[in-house]
């Protein structure tokens, strides 16, 4: 059986230790004292993975739920004249599952401490399913706005915006050595639960009113994302990233080494953007959905290979292999003239490939790491006296 993680890797693994900054105000003084409550109550003999995987299955529940209510976002769309709804239940009890999900993410760590277990495996674990959230949470909450308010190529955009800032700072830290925790991203968590639960209450047509200078909710939304991503992620990671070569606090490697990990990223977007906007069936209008989701999956794949490499400290992958079908796949589509609905199956078919490639992939890096340190991933061993 092929294995993906080398040998350097796994004794990089057994090297690593843990190193973060985290200044956010709502973290320090808001959310950690809470999830410091909460952890309390957290039996000793539940493992921190299982926690972990837990909430990142909620996030799975929601995105599932909302691909059955509005699997085209067109629910809240002029054009939907069947009045086929979201009911309210479902954005309150998203909204709960995603503020239970945040909430696990943020206990794992301390019931790792708590039990003694905490460990590099904990870590890639939590940051690998994290780098998926990040398709399955946002996704949702497009259904708020719909095609009226964004466009689906507008949104497709967005959720790259949401792919950067979060694997920048997996870059940031491969070349400072240092996890800056960003002050967007509880910032974002809260105000998407409460978005959620607002939406429940007042239903999503409150926020399609027309706001002064021709704004609209979705377009002030869109606005805040990138504005926010800009300020407090991005010059803050080129900033820490200087800085540590001025300083030479940081991993000082060549200038074609630390931007190595960017480029499957570039590569994967020129791809991916040139797909969405020149396809010649206009596939992301037709199939937003699987669109989102088989981008969230590569990326995914690419941020979580950068995360091996960035804990174990070894040189980072310049190439992802899942890029070669979808290549493919885009050549078959550009130069053959496929009929629409062929298009449709292939993307189907890609976005299937790739998710089993990517789960398989994750699958068998941490029955390697359990194999390598002698653990298991959901379940405490016990300490021998």
């Amino acid at each position: 059986m092929a294995r993906f993680l080398t040998p350097d890797q796994l004794a990089g693994f057994e090297k690593y230790k843990y190193n973060s900054i985290d200044t956010s105000v709502l973290s320090n003084y808001v959310m950690h004292p809470f999830w410091n409550w909460c952890v309390q109550f957290c039996p000793v003999w539940v493992a921190p993975n299982l926690l972990t995987f837990a909430g990142f299955l909620l996030t799975v529940f929601n995105f599932l739920l909302f691909s059955y209510y509005d699997y085209g976002f067109h629910a809240v769309t002029e054009e939907n004249v069947t009045n086929d709804y979201i009911p309210s239940w479902v954005w309150a009890v998203s909204a709960v599952n995603l503020f239970v999900a945040y909430t696990l993410d943020g206990i794992d760590g301390k019931q790792a401490r708590r039990t003694g277990t905490s460990g590099p495996l904990g870590e890639l674990f939590d940051h690998g399913l994290d780098s998926y959230s990040s398709v399955l949470i946002p996704t949702c909450l497009y259904s708020i706005f719909g095609r009226d308010e964004l466009s689906p190529l507008r949104f497709f955009f967005v959720i790259w915006n949401i792919f950067i800032n979060f694997y920048l700072t997996h870059w940031e830290k491969y070349n400072t050595g240092v996890m800056f925790l960003p002050w967007g991203y509880d910032f974002t968590m809260i105000g998407s639960c409460c978005l959620l639960l607002v939406t429940s209450a007042i239903g999503p047509r409150a926020w399609h009113v027309p706001l002064p200078g021709g704004l609209s909710p979705g377009i002030v939304f869109e606005l805040v994302l990138y504005f926010s991503a800009m300020v407090t992620s991005q010059t803050v990671i080129l900033w820490n990233i200087y800085k540590s070569y001025r300083d030479r606090t940081g991993k000082m490697r060549s200038f074609w080494e630390a931007v190595r990990p960017l480029v499957p990223l570039l590569l994967f977007f020129a791809l991916s953007s040139a797909w969405a906007l020149y396809s010649p069936t206009d596939i992301i209008n037709r199939g937003p959905r699987l669109f989102f989701l088989l981008t969230g999956t590569i990326f995914s794949n690419i941020n979580c290979r950068l995360i091996v490499s960035q804990m174990s400290d070894t040189r980072c992958e310049a190439f992802n292999g899942l890029l070669v079908p979808y290549a493919l796949v885009m050549a078959l589509v550009f130069y053959c003239r496929v009929s629409p609905m062929t298009e449709l199956l292939l993307l189907g078919a890609l976005c299937v490939g790739s998710s089993a490639a990517h789960i398989y992939y994750g699958t068998r890096v941490v029955q390697e790491m359990c194999e390598h340190f002698k653990i298991d991933c959901f379940h405490i061993k016990p300490k021998i006296k």
